[in-house]
């Protein structure tokens, strides 16, 4: 296939990535590098990346006009500063918009897109979140931005699957908990944690079923989950064990803040159904994996899009 990935420098593009080139597939990239690791994407035959912004019509008319891909996965995504309200809705939303107009203009097969499960909100009327449950994303930008993303998607007419996610976590991970984690760890320093409970899944598990959408599986909405949740503490726990820490500051117990959710978990039900047997990666797997990736090539990010989440 011929397949363009936007932010495909990310955790979610650059793994996604990796899995084409091995099949032998031809891929497009773009990226910013507002968070993207220019190291996540190795010289490779069959792979052209281009640094600029989806937030440009042109250049996203231009690259889809040109390459015309069978596939788009539309992984890019603007999260860094939960304050700068601008760059969420140029890249979120005009981005997604300029992505699904191109896709419409040049006729690609399927668009792929990815949204965050906070456009439930954070007080969702039941557990687990059914496909049935109102959007309601009021929470931050981020998950406003998305959800408008998310419908530039639909609108466009194109074939489109949405994936709403848990906590896609792995090697390359620069958002929530786990840099943060190991980053504070690995200077002593203590770290604090609270009540929430997330499922937290492997971006190697998500990249997988992202390729049998690529082929043709499914359509529409789905819930990307393991459909279950584990505690913060219990992630945090991971990565002393995976740094083999015989010492180590406990961490500080705190209360949820305003904006964060107890927990959100999403029932994965139809992608079951759709997508077939999905081996979930165990959690010591994952921060195994992720620490050895910190080591060997340094950590960077923690970034939340929860506006009185930072560490």
């Amino acid at each position: 296939m011929k397949v363009f990935v936007t932010g495909g420098s990310g955790l979610v593009g650059s793994t996604i990535i990796d899995l084409l080139l091995a099949r032998g597939d031809e891929v497009l990239a773009i990226d910013n590098f507002a968070t993207g690791r220019r190291d996540n994407l190795k010289p490779y035959p069959g792979l052209h990346l281009v640094e600029d912004s989806i937030a440009q019509s042109a250049i996203v008319d231009g690259l889809i006009g040109e390459f015309r891909p069978d596939v788009v996965v539309h992984t890019a995504a603007s999260y860094k500063d939960p304050g700068d309200w601008q760059s969420d809705a140029l890249t979120n939303c005009v981005g997604s918009a300029n992505v699904a107009r191109a896709c419409k203009t040049y006729n690609v097969g399927r668009l792929i897109y990815f949204q965050t499960a906070l456009c439930y909100g954070t007080k969702p009327r039941e557990q687990p979140i059914t496909l049935n449950h109102p959007i309601d994303p009021v929470n931050s930008s981020y998950a406003i931005s998305k959800t408008a993303g998310e419908q530039y998607i639909q609108l466009s007419g194109v074939d489109w699957i949405t994936f709403r996610l848990a906590n896609v976590v792995g090697p390359r991970n620069v958002s929530g908990p786990l840099p943060i984690f190991f980053d504070r760890l690995a200077h002593g320093k203590r770290c604090f944690v609270t009540e929430a409970r997330r499922d937290f899944v492997f971006v190697h598990d998500l990249a997988r079923t992202v390729i049998k959408a690529a082929e043709g599986t499914g359509s529409g909405t789905y819930h990307f989950s393991s459909g279950r949740d584990v505690a913060v503490k219990d992630l945090y726990e991971a990565v002393v064990r995976a740094m083999r820490l015989n010492e180590y500051p406990e961490p500080e117990m705190r209360p949820l803040s305003p904006d964060d959710a107890s927990t959100i978990l999403l029932d994965p039900s139809r992608t079951f159904r759709d997508f077939g047997e999905i081996r979930f990666t165990p959690l010591d797997e994952i921060v195994a994996a992720t620490v050895a990736y910190y080591k060997d090539y340094g950590v960077q990010g923690g970034y939340t899009h929860l506006s009185s989440g930072k560490n």
